[in-house]
């Protein structure tokens, strides 16, 4: 599969704007990008500007804190779907997690799952903020509760993807689960590295960056 379809073509910053997701729908297009990645009220935007385009819409919620209450997210994941995303990437509630109230962790995940109806699921689990038991764990809970992806960062929590824990989360969800590596991912060799170890997806801001310099590689397509 090309570079350019692992790409999730993201702007999630707090003072973007509505000129600027229409760019990020634009780039998308001309550089075939699997989907763009938006705040949840931008999503019936892109939905306009990605008609007739293969380009699919992933919108994020509970971003980028996890921490309101589920019901919150479920109804955020649902309106995001009915708007137009067709795929959700959910913030996960850490503090759950580092308290070992498991329960909570994965009905919070399954009831995002649930709202979506049939949409995939990328958990968003800190990589960060988490010890590597802690991120196994994420990763078990998530596969229980029947999301499709397990995620490293928000990119606004510190850290990023790195090489080991796309390892560690393919070494604990196998099959099973698809890996989305995000935050700092700017070069074209660290993006194929996190390929090349377990990532089906790239969730970046430097899609374009990567493609031109792919070009530029003898024998890329």
């Amino acid at each position: 599969m090309k570079l350019s379809k692992y790409i999730d073509h993201t702007l999630l910053k707090p003072d973007a704007t509505s000129a600027q997701i229409i760019q990020l729908c634009a780039e998308a297009r001309e550089n075939d990008f699997y989907a763009v990645c938006v705040n949840s009220s931008y999503v019936s935007l892109c939905r306009e500007h990605l008609q007739n385009s293969s380009v699919k819409i992933a919108s994020v919620v509970g971003f980028p804190l996890g921490v309101m209450d589920t019901d919150s997210k479920a109804f955020e994941a649902a309106r995001a779907t009915k708007n137009g995303a067709t795929e959700i990437d959910m913030m996960v509630h850490i503090g759950s997690l580092k308290e070992k109230n498991y329960t909570y962790f994965e009905s919070d995940i399954a009831a995002v799952v649930s709202a979506a109806a049939n949409h995939k699921v990328k958990v968003i689990i800190e990589t960060a903020l988490l010890t590597n038991d802690e991120k196994k764990k994420a990763c078990e809970l998530s596969l229980r509760a029947k999301a499709h992806f397990v995620k490293t960062c928000t990119g606004f929590g510190g850290g990023g993807a790195t090489i080991q824990d796309i390892q560690l989360m393919k070494a604990t969800v196998g099959s099973q689960m698809e890996i989305k590596a995000s935050g700092g991912i700017k070069s074209y060799e660290y993006a194929m590295e996190l390929i090349n170890v377990g990532a089906t997806r790239l969730g970046t801001s430097s899609g374009v960056a990567l493609i031109r310099h792919q070009a530029a590689q003898p024998g890329s397509y």
